[in-house]
């Protein structure tokens, strides 16, 4: 269920990018999945979760190339073996990369951003796992209330992403008059992709089918709902139009902040939790104005706020009730003021600075290193972002916009006064491909092309007979001065 999210994020990013760089955003999600799978395998599931680390800040090489991964258990719950809880956090990583990618969008290349993926996935993404989910990690043992990811996840990705957009530079500003996103249903697909996804997400940290799984799904879905209808009613004030982007852009923060909460909180928290992260992340998408940083996905917004406004909930709301529920932990002291744990705010405030500084000054940091590398430039050139990621990345389209692009300039009139048969047009008012209106003009093909629109060589199945031209017509035909042409009907006749 999880990697579903993967091709749901390409989804979402295509149908808000323009469609000369819709299937860009697709590969770019996919391919980091393929990037992170090599690097998991590789050393990162060791470098965040071996068992024998001691320093609490990233783990040892002990599970490299997942050595020693059969008989122990594993970090999560002694009831799921280790491979498996490797493969599930290995889909949790991949995830969180597909989500940075959406910083690339329309104007950064695509061998950069991999290069990029890789040594993150190593120095940043490690590292704030084996803090948040490791036994050792300084985070876990300073009690800090993280279900699913708020850290790891959310901030790694929404902070990564932000760091990235900066070091890439703002899309052209003559580009972006009037942009909208160029498929609203790709939009749509890409969040039921994400949603159905997250239940996997957020429901399978609980480790088993209990009732800790249940709530998770249960308040993952009410955040997701209420964060929806937040937005969309913010947006309804300004435009006073329904927004089916709104919608999504509200759902996806809800799931988001479900995402270090869900396991902690009780349902009717949920709601006030998802009413509050719809509010806060829609004015967030304001604040990449502010600081003139092109978050062109909102992925700040939508991730790294919702993500930090999920763990504040934590200190609020979280209930040791709920921990206990999966059967493994007793939850004894895993609550916030709910319990009146009241110093749990602050450690989840001091956690959410750590996460976010070193996320965002490290990510920055490889994204100026790489940048400097010849070769590694990050940002495509003037004339690629002009004319799209697709053809200057990929030579392949989401659509076949160029072959529709072709016929329209050979076919359509730069005049709307054609004559009252629609082929016949003007010479002078014709533009486009040169041999596609001559054809149209003078009755017979280019040169090269016989009259069944084969080229030389060429055995065409069925003959094409072309009527000839209205020149051709009136030489045929000389009319005198002062007359009429017929008209269609006394032609009828």
């Amino acid at each position: 269920m999880v990697m579903v999210m993967i091709p749901g994020l390409g989804f979402l990013y295509s149908g808000l990018a323009r469609r000369k760089s819709a299937l860009s955003m697709i590969w770019a999600c996919m391919a980091s999945l393929s990037v992170v799978t090599f690097q998991w395998y590789f050393w990162g599931y060791s470098l965040a979760f071996s068992p024998t680390a001691t320093n609490g800040f990233i783990g040892n090489l002990r599970n490299f190339g997942l050595m020693k991964t059969l008989a122990d258990p594993s970090p999560g719950s002694p009831l799921v073996p280790n491979l498996l809880y490797a493969f599930y956090q290995m889909q949790f990583c991949g995830v969180t990369a597909a989500i940075i990618m959406g910083a690339v969008a329309e104007r950064g290349r695509l061998l950069p951003a991999m290069v990029f993926i890789f040594i993150w996935a190593t120095i940043v993404y490690c590292p704030l796992a084996c803090w948040t989910w490791n036994v050792n990690g300084w985070a876990a043992k300073y009690g800090v209330l993280d279900y699913a990811g708020g850290g790891p996840v959310e901030i790694g990705s929404g902070l990564s992403a932000l760091a990235y957009s900066m070091v890439l530079g703002r899309r052209q500003e003559r580009m972006m008059l009037n942009f909208r996103p160029h498929n609203v249903s790709l939009i749509l697909l890409g969040t039921v992709f994400l949603w159905f996804g997250w239940l996997g997400f957020n429901g399978g940290s609980a480790f088993g089918a209990n009732l800790r799984a249940a709530i998770a799904c249960w308040n993952t879905n009410l955040t997701a709902a209420f964060a929806a209808i937040s937005w969309v009613v913010l947006d309804w004030r300004l435009a006073r139009k329904w927004s089916m982007v709104g919608w999504c852009s509200g759902t996806i923060s809800g799931l988001v902040a479900a995402t270090p909460a869900s396991g902690f909180i009780p349902p009717w928290a949920s709601v006030i939790l998802g009413i509050v992260t719809g509010i806060v992340c829609n004015y967030a998408t304001k604040v990449k104005y502010w600081i003139r940083i092109d978050d062109s996905m909102d992925v700040f917004a939508e991730h790294g706020v919702a993500g930090i406004v999920g763990l504040i909930f934590n200190a609020l709301f979280a209930d040791d009730a709920i921990v206990g529920l999966d059967g493994v932990n007793t939850g004894s002291g895993s609550g916030g003021w709910l319990i009146h744990n009241y110093k749990q705010l602050y450690i989840q405030i001091a956690f959410i600075v750590a996460a976010s500084a070193y996320t965002f000054v490290v990510s920055a940091i490889i994204a100026y290193a790489i940048n400097a590398i010849p070769g590694l430039k990050l940002r495509a050139s003037e004339e690629a972002e002009l004319l799209g990621m697709d053809d200057d990345q990929l030579g392949e389209f989401a659509y076949d916009y160029v072959e529709v692009r072709r016929d329209y300039l050979a076919w359509t009139p730069q005049k709307h006064d054609q004559l009252e048969d629609g082929h016949q047009i003007p010479a002078a008012a014709r533009y486009g491909i040169g041999e596609h209106s001559e054809m149209m003009l003078d009755g017979h093909p280019p040169i090269g092309i016989d009259s069944r629109g084969c080229s030389e060589g060429d055995s065409g199945i069925q003959e094409i007979k072309i009527a000839p031209a209205p020149r051709q017509v009136a030489e045929q035909h000389p009319v005198d001065e002062g007359s009429e042409l017929p008209r269609s009907d006394e032609k009828a006749q």
